[in-house]
């Protein structure tokens, strides 16, 4: 019998650890595939160990609150996606919009995310203008990928219609009170995107 409790607490540990060597948080398939037995991780969730941060996503319980939720569950149940336009300019401080939804950037193509939570607002993106201006940034022991403050800004203009045109130029003005401008970088996303003409009066202005 003391077997059989030693066996079950050494599974946990080393399942705390594997947890641990991952930030704290992991999806399912994640934690089947580095070891952890599906007993082992249902019975620490239905005992408190482990929290559910979304459906298939997992967290130690103990660990330090979350200081990006949202964004911690997208980057880790869709990895394949891009934060991009409202949620990249809410992380870089250069708006004063709220995202209602976590807005991410996809290859044309890619299976739509099924989350319960966040709500999520994808768009399709081709090419370079999906491939390039790409930022890995630890959030909460995740590595979220998001799009580079200047990547962003041609990207709003780009999508003007759908996040406006007041938001992208609000953008620009607190892009140039708050962040180091780098005019080549902003040329060449805006090339990328293929809004060199839109954005460059704009600039031209404010910058």
């Amino acid at each position: 019998m003391a077997k059989d409790t030693n066996s079950h607490g050494s599974r946990f540990d080393r399942a705390v650890d594997v947890f641990k060597n991952h930030g704290g948080i992991l999806r399912t398939a994640q934690a089947l595939r580095s070891g952890i037995h599906p007993d082992t991780l249902y019975t620490m969730r239905d005992s408190g160990v482990l929290e559910m941060v979304s459906r298939g996503v997992y967290r130690l319980a103990d660990s330090t609150p979350l200081s990006n939720p949202d964004l911690v569950t997208v980057a880790t149940r869709v990895p394949g996606g891009v934060i991009c336009l409202i949620s990249a300019l809410a992380f870089h401080e250069i708006t004063t919009q709220i995202p209602h939804a976590v807005c991410m950037a996809l290859p044309r193509g890619a299976e739509e995310p099924r989350l319960d939570h966040p709500p999520i607002k994808t768009y399709r993106f081709t090419g370079k203008a999906y491939t390039e201006g790409v930022e890995p940034h630890e959030l909460d022991g995740v590595i979220a990928h998001i799009y580079s403050p200047e990547k962003t800004l041609a990207d709003c203009f780009k999508f003007r219609n759908r996040v406006g045109l007041d938001t992208a130029v609000e953008a620009v003005r607190f892009y140039r009170e708050r962040k180091h401008v780098k005019v080549e970088d902003l040329m060449r996303f805006a090339t990328i995107c293929r809004v060199t003409k839109i954005i460059r009066p704009y600039l031209e202005a404010l910058l």
